[in-house]
C-alpha cells in the first residue's frame, strides 16, 4: 500500500508515463538494456507521419518537474465519511465529493475511471497577481534528488525548489501547477468526452499552448467567450475587461459530437402543417452579409403602411426576395416592437437553425454572469454571500448539456462553491437524466487564520460571512451548497428521479510517525506494527483505497464474507483480507468457498501484509495453490501489499 507506492516512486522519471505507453505498443524499439531505438521508431511512423526534427513548444521553469509530479503515485489514503455516507439520501448515491488536494484526487480517480469521464469542467485559480494564487508544493525533494531525476544542473534544481517551496505567483509557477493536473485529466476523459477550462487574459495564451501539447492541437474545439459582468472597475488605466474565456478540448475530436438537445430546447413552437419545431426569427439581415439592392424593398404591414429593412445597424435588407415574401406571406408574423415599429418574422425550423455548439460567443441572456452566480449563492445561504467568484449554474448547464447523455459522469476538480454539482442535479431533474452524476474535488482550504490563539475569518467579505455561519473550510461550503440545492430541487419537484445525494471521501496523508514505521518495517519481527497502522487508517480506509486502486470506483458495493468467524471483503475479481488473526479454520473456509460456491470466484487474493505472520501467509498461499489441481483448475493471484 503506502510502502509499496513510496518505493515505486523512487524510480519514477518525468517521462515514465510516456515510456510505459511506448513499451506497450512498440516493444521492438527497446533494447535489452532499456535504451530506446529512435531510428527504428521513425520507421514505424514514416509511411503515415511526416517526421521532423523541428518543433514548437512552450518552455518554462518547472516543466519537467511538473511532468514528474504527474508520474508519481499518490501516497494519500481514501477515508470514507461513514456517518454521512450511511444516511438514507446518500447510501445509494453515485455522486461523489472528495475533500483533498486535487492532484492526489485525480491520481486516485485515474485508477478507478480511466477514460470514463464524459465531461470535465474546471475553473482553476486565475494568476492575476491579486486574487491569492501562490504555488506552494507539498512534495519534498532535495536538490540532489531533482538533479538525478530531472537530469538538470544544481542551479536549475535550486531555482525549481525556490519556485515550489517558497511560493510564487509567476507564469512558470502557475504552469507548473496546472500542467500535471491537465496531463492526468486527459487520462480520465472518455473518447467522445470534452473538457472545459475557464481562464482570463493573464494566462490564456500560455494555457492554450499547454493544452495543445497535452490534448493535441487537432482536438481543440474552440474558445468560448463568457460575458461575466456588465459593469465594474477598470483592470488598468484603459480597459474594463468584461469577459473570460472557456477553452474547450475533446479527448478525440473525430469521436466527439455536440449534443443537439441544447438546440432543440430553443425551438419550442410546433408548426401546424408539418409538425416540426420552430422559432420566430427576424426577416431582416442582422449583419454579416454583403448588401443587396434587390433585397432592399418595402413590405406592406397589416395596417397598409410600408416596412423597410432598417434596423439598429443602419441600412439593411431582407433575407427573402420580394417574390418569396408575396408567395409565403401567410407564413410570416407581423408585430410591433415597444416603440410601435412594425417587425417581420419568419419561421426557423430546428434543422435549419445554427447549432449553439458551434457558436463561441455565449449569449449572456442564456448563461448569466457574475451577478447571477452571486444571487444563486445568496438565495441558498439565507442572503449571505459565502463565496467569491462562483460560476452561474446557467453557464455550466449550457456547457455540460452540449456533451453528456444519460448515464454520463461530470467531473470538477476545482469545485469551489459546488456550482457544477448544483448544475448537474438541475440538469438531471429538468432533462430527466436518471443517471447523470457528478464527482467534485475541493481542497479543504481554510477561510480563517489564528491570531493570538483565536480563530478569525480572512479579510474577505465572503470568508467573514461563511465563518459567521459556522464554516471553516471551502469544502464545507461546497458540500452544504449541494445539500441546500438538492433540498430546493426536491421542494420544487417532489417526484424528481434525480440523484440528489452524494458520498463523501477525505484524502489523508499518513502521519510522519506512521511513514517512519512503514519505512523500518521488514519482517514479522515488527508484527506489532499492524496495530499502529490500522489504528491510524482503519479498515474502511484501507479497503476504500484498495477498491479504488483496483478500478472499482468510489461507490462500489463491497460484500463482507464470513469465513468461520474471520471477515473478508469480496468485490468481483478481488478478495481482500485485512483483519489480523487468520486462523487455520478461516483458511479452510476460504478454500471450501472456492470449491463449493459457483458464484464465488475472485481471481486475486489481496493481503494487508502488516496483519499476518509469515506462517499465516504461507499457509494461505500453499492452500490456494492447491486449487490448481482441483476440477475447477483455479489459478489465484496472490498479492501482499504494504
Amino acid at each position: 500500500m503506502i510502502k509499496d507506492i513510496t518505493e515505486a516512486n523512487e524510480s519514477v522519471t518525468p517521462n515514465g508515463r510516456e515510456l510505459a505507453v511506448l513499451h506497450e505498443h512498440f516493444p521492438a524499439c527497446f533494447a535489452a538494456d532499456g535504451s530506446f531505438d529512435i531510428e527504428r521508431f521513425k520507421e514505424y511512423l514514416s509511411d503515415k507521419v511526416a517526421v521532423t526534427n523541428e518543433g514548437y513548444e512552450l518552455r518554462f521553469l518547472g516543466k519537467n518537474y511538473a511532468r514528474l509530479l504527474a508520474s508519481l503515485d499518490t501516497t494519500t489514503v481514501i477515508v470514507p465519511d461513514e456517518e454521512h455516507n450511511n444516511k438514507p439520501e446518500n447510501a445509494q448515491s453515485r455522486n461523489i465529493y472528495i475533500s483533498g488536494d486535487n492532484l492526489d484526487a485525480v491520481k486516485h480517480l485515474r485508477k478507478a475511471y480511466p477514460y470514463g469521464i464524459k465531461c470535465i469542467f474546471i475553473d482553476p485559480p486565475y494568476n492575476t497577481g491579486s486574487d491569492g494564487f501562490i504555488y506552494n508544493d507539498s512534495f519534498t525533494f532535495s536538490s540532489e534528488e531533482l538533479i538525478e531525476k530531472l537530469s538538470i544542473s544544481e542551479e536549475q534544481a535550486r531555482r525549481i525548489l525556490d519556485l515550489t517551496k517558497r511560493g510564487s505567483a509567476s507564469h512558470s509557477a502557475w504552469l507548473t501547477f496546472i500542467l500535471p493536473r491537465l496531463l492526468l485529466s486527459r487520462d480520465l476523459l472518455a473518447k467522445d468526452g470534452a473538457i472545459f477550462i475557464t481562464i482570463d487574459d493573464n494566462e490564456y495564451a500560455n494555457l492554450k499552448i499547454v493544452c495543445d501539447d497535452v490534448f493535441g492541437e487537432n482536438n481543440f474545439l474552440g474558445s468560448f467567450i463568457w460575458h461575466k459582468k456588465l459593469t465594474g472597475g477598470y483592470d488598468n488605466d484603459a480597459v474594463n475587461t468584461q469577459h473570460d474565456y472557456i477553452l474547450t478540448y475533446a479527448r478525440d475530436a473525430e469521436s466527439f459530437a455536440v449534443n443537439l438537445r441544447s438546440e432543440d430546447s430553443k425551438y419550442k413552437l410546433v408548426d401546424e402543417k408539418t409538425g416540426k419545431k420552430f422559432k420566430w426569427d427576424s426577416l431582416w439581415n442582422v449583419g454579416g452579409l454583403t448588401y443587396s439592392a434587390s433585397l432592399d424593398y418595402p413590405i406592406e404591414a397589416p395596417d397598409g403602411t410600408e416596412i423597410w429593412p432598417i434596423g439598429q445597424r443602419g441600412v439593411s435588407f431582407w433575407l427573402w426576395s420580394r417574390e418569396r415574401v408575396e408567395a409565403e406571406r401567410d407564413s410570416l408574423k407581423f408585430s410591433k416592437d415597444k416603440y410601435g415599429n412594425w417587425k417581420v418574422y419568419k419561421k426557423v425550423f430546428a434543422s435549419e437553425g445554427l447549432i449553439p455548439g458551434t457558436i463561441t460567443l455565449l449569449d449572456k441572456k442564456d448563461v448569466g454572469g457574475n451577478t447571477n452566480a452571486s444571487d444563486e449563492i445568496k438565495n441558498l445561504f439565507d442572503e449571505n454571500k459565502v463565496f467569491d467568484y462562483p460560476k452561474p449554474t446557467s453557464l455550466l448547464k449550457n456547457l455540460i448539456d452540449r456533451v453528456v447523455v444519460d448515464g454520463d459522469t461530470v467531473l470538477d476538480f476545482f469545485s469551489g462553491s459546488g456550482s457544477t454539482a448544483d448544475a448537474v442535479m438541475q440538469l438531471a431533474d429538468e432533462m430527466h437524466y436518471k443517471n447523470l452524476h457528478f464527482i467534485m474535488v475541493q481542497t479543504p482550504e481554510k477561510i480563517y487564520e489564528v491570531k493570538d490563539g483565536v480563530e478569525v475569518p480572512l479579510k474577505k467579505k465572503a470568508a467573514a460571512a461563511a465563518f459567521k455561519m459556522g464554516f471553516h473550510t471551502i469544502d464545507e461550503i461546497g458540500m452544504e451548497r449541494i445539500k441546500r440545492a438538492a433540498a430546493k430541487i426536491l421542494n420544487e419537484n417532489p417526484e424528481t428521479s434525480a440523484d440528489l445525494g452524494f458520498r463523501h471521501f477525505i484524502l489523508r496523508q499518513p502521519s510522519a510517525e506512521t511513514l517512519d514505521k512503514l519505512e523500518k518495517y521488514e519482517s514479522e519481527l515488527n508484527f506489532l506494527l499492524q496495530n499502529a497502522v490500522l489504528q491510524e487508517f482503519g479498515i474502511p480506509t484501507v479497503l476504500a483505497t484498495w477498491v479504488v486502486r483496483d478500478g472499482y470506483g468510489f461507490t462500489a458495493s463491497v460484500k463482507t464474507v464470513d469465513f468461520d468467524g474471520y471477515t473478508g471483503y469480496y468485490m468481483d475479481k478481488h478478495l481482500y483480507l485485512i483483519n489480523p488473526d487468520l486462523k487455520n479454520e478461516a483458511i479452510a473456509a476460504i478454500i471450501a468457498r472456492y470449491e463449493t460456491d459457483g458464484s464465488f470466484n475472485p481471481e486475486n487474493v489481496v493481503l494487508y501484509g502488516y496483519s499476518f505472520t509469515w506462517t499465516e501467509t504461507e499457509s494461505l498461499k500453499v492452500n490456494l495453490t492447491r486449487l490448481r489441481d482441483t476440477e475447477k483448475n483455479l489459478r489465484i493471484n496472490f498479492d501482499i501489499r504494504y
